[in-house]
């Protein structure tokens, strides 16, 4: 048995995952989550640049985690960061400064890394998984869609199409007006059709992980705050989907966190929705069963794999 602590570092949140793993049963025995608002690609999109301010939110959030990680005697501490920090070409720099200040070390791993971890990581644990299956990441940064098997992926994608991300190039107010809404929606539709043609065989046996999904299934249960036994494997609708997209074309930010979404979620989950709605509209997706696991459950079943095969 070994304990460790994953991070997965987005472009809008940083999420830890404390677990032990048993190499003899395979298992990851989750020991403790948190999640931080980081917002580390803040103006990304346009500037290619990882700001200061974003870069002390960093290492606020890593020093917090790291303080947690011993707390909790974890033997290892595994970092990945994703979207913004492959964007920026800062990004050396942002590593060698978190390093320094907090002791961890983040890899910065592709867009098809990051689509196969979060492949794995989505069903790990899970029971009654179908034979073929695809899995959605909808990002600050990037949406990334996986296809396969319990055993191996057999086809990946990662587009640049990020609720953080088209949130700061669409949208100049909440709600946005129809126009920006329309622009955003077209261009969602044009990544999407050129990439989710392989995924219509696997259309029937969904998961999606994520913020996005998470809280569109929070709010569809009608729950005030995030309760993870609720949430996980919770079969979320496109009537469901498409019902909450047409409330939030009309809510301001202030509506929207009324609703219980945090203020670090809210003003970008309009736009996240709406990725979430075109994709399953493009491929008659009737329900997404929501995961609240994802890449940082794919980095222990990552580490659980070496383990298993240096033992």
């Amino acid at each position: 048995m070994k304990r460790v602590a994953c991070i997965d570092i987005g472009t809008n949140t940083a999420l830890l995952l404390i677990a032990d793993l048993d190499p003899e049963s395979g298992t990851i025995i989750p020991v403790y989550h948190k999640q931080t608002i980081v917002r580390l690609g803040k103006n990304v999109d346009a500037g290619k640049v990882i700001d200061d301010e974003a870069l002390q939110r960093l290492i606020d959030s890593l020093s917090d985690y790291r303080r947690l990680s011993d707390a909790h005697e974890a033997e290892t501490i595994i970092a990945a960061g994703t979207s913004a920090l492959r964007d920026a070409t800062n990004h050396l720099a942002v590593i060698s400064e978190v390093a320094r200040t907090t002791g961890i070390t983040i890899q910065c791993i592709s867009g098809q890394q990051e689509a196969e971890l979060t492949f794995s990581g989505a069903v790990a644990g899970m029971s009654s998984i179908p034979e073929l299956f695809t899995v959605i990441d909808i990002g600050g940064g990037s949406t990334e869609i996986s296809m396969g098997s319990v055993h191996a992926v057999t086809e990946s994608v990662s587009m640049d199409i990020g609720s953080v991300r088209l949130t700061e190039r669409f949208f100049s107010t909440l709600p946005p007006p129809l126009q920006e809404f329309d622009a955003a929606k077209t261009h969602i539709n044009n990544i999407l059709t050129a990439s989710i043609l392989p995924f219509f065989t696997s259309r029937e046996h969904v998961y999606g992980v994520a913020g996005t999904l998470t809280t569109i299934a929070q709010v569809t249960q009608g729950l005030k705050h995030f309760d993870a036994e609720k949430v996980h494997n919770f079969p979320l609708r496109y009537t469901d989907v498409h019902a909450f997209l047409e409330q939030l074309k009309e809510m301001n930010l202030e509506n929207i966190i009324s609703r219980g979404i945090p203020e670090g979620r809210a003003d970008v989950i309009t736009m996240g929705t709406l990725i979430l709605h075109q994709f399953m509209r493009l491929l008659g997706i009737e329900k997404i069963y929501v995961s609240i696991q994802g890449l940082r459950f794919g980095l222990a079943q990552q580490e659980l794999l070496r383990m298993q095969k240096s033992a």
